[in-house]
């Protein structure tokens, strides 16, 4: 048998990640050969992570990346919040956002395939490799890029990735007063939350819907049907203010809305400005958790 020394074990421990008595095992297994004790592990990393596969991930992170003229966006789910404060995860995530920033994939299944920085892995292999390591499933959700020919894109995190925001300003001014205002703007949709970015995109059903809405409560509250149209015409002005962007009330300055906060920077900088886009992530939106699953596995594992 291979004389396995401590320093063997912690190389295969910083190259892989694994436990130090896997690591011990692994080298056993390949008779001191460390490819072989690499490649040992990565298989039995595999198995581990499919056995994960099933769990739901609804915790996580939301990462952004990017600066000047580019940013992006990426959410990876973890079963709990304290996977979520793990500086490997969170290397990861941060790796991943990179990864959309520069490589700019049309979806997770193209990112899955594109080379995780400094690892010799892809995207898809290194995902696996985290839940292997950390014991946890995890999915990387989604992800968006903005970039403006000429303008500024401005990124936001809140609540330590929770939420994550990508604001694009287009202008052709280089003046910094720019960037600031996009981000502000950024934190201001953070806490908002719009729907749409003006009422133009809001679907014709959904403005049917409401409208329909506010005709039985209007009816219902005694109100005489020679007004309707009026009372109905005032409430969708208010719902267009709550879920469009442009309509919405800064919450910097409530007096000002949004479209007047862009309106006032062009003046500033002497050129047009315009707001293009935005995306908000909501870290497990639409997610549906079930809060039993882990603990129930853990209890299932410690009587086994």
């Amino acid at each position: 048998m291979a004389n396995i020394t401590a320093s063997m074990v912690a190389e295969l421990r910083a190259k892989t990640g694994a436990g130090m008595m896997d690591c011990k095992k692994a080298l056993d297994e390949a008779a001191g050969s460390m490819d072989d004790a690499v490649d040992i592990l990565r298989k039995k990393g595999l198995s581990a992570a499919a056995k994960k596969s099933g769990r739901v991930a609804a915790e996580g992170i939301v990462a952004v990346a990017g600066s000047g003229n580019r940013g992006a966006l990426a959410e990876i789910n973890s079963e709990t919040d304290f996977v979520a404060k793990n500086e490997a995860f969170q290397g990861f995530v941060a790796g991943v956002a990179t990864v959309v920033l520069e490589q700019a994939p049309a979806d997770v299944t193209a990112l899955s395939a594109l080379a995780y920085p400094g690892t010799g892995r892809t995207v898809a292999e290194e995902l696996t490799h985290q839940i292997a390591t950390i014991g946890e499933n995890m999915n990387v959700r989604r992800l968006a890029r903005l970039e403006s020919a000429a303008g500024a894109v401005a990124s936001y995190v809140h609540g330590g990735g929770k939420i994550g925001v990508l604001v694009q300003l287009d202008t052709t001014s280089n003046d910094e007063r720019v960037a600031t205002t996009a981000r502000q703007i950024a934190m201001h949709v953070a806490a908002a939350n719009p729907q749409f970015l003006s009422r133009d995109e809001v679907p014709a059903d959904v403005v049917a819907k409401e409208k329909e809405i506010m005709k039985v409560k209007a009816l219902e509250s005694g109100k005489p049907a020679n007004i309707l149209d009026k009372i109905i015409e005032g409430q969708i002005n208010k719902f267009f203010g709550e879920v469009c962007l442009l309509e919405q009330a800064y919450v910097i300055d409530p007096d000002l809305k949004i479209t007047k906060v862009v309106d006032a920077l062009a003046k500033e900088v002497g050129t047009e400005v315009k707001l293009v886009k935005f995306v908000r992530f909501q870290l497990g939106e639409g997610i549906e958790k079930q809060e039993g699953d882990f603990a129930a596995e853990v209890a299932s594992m410690a009587k086994g």
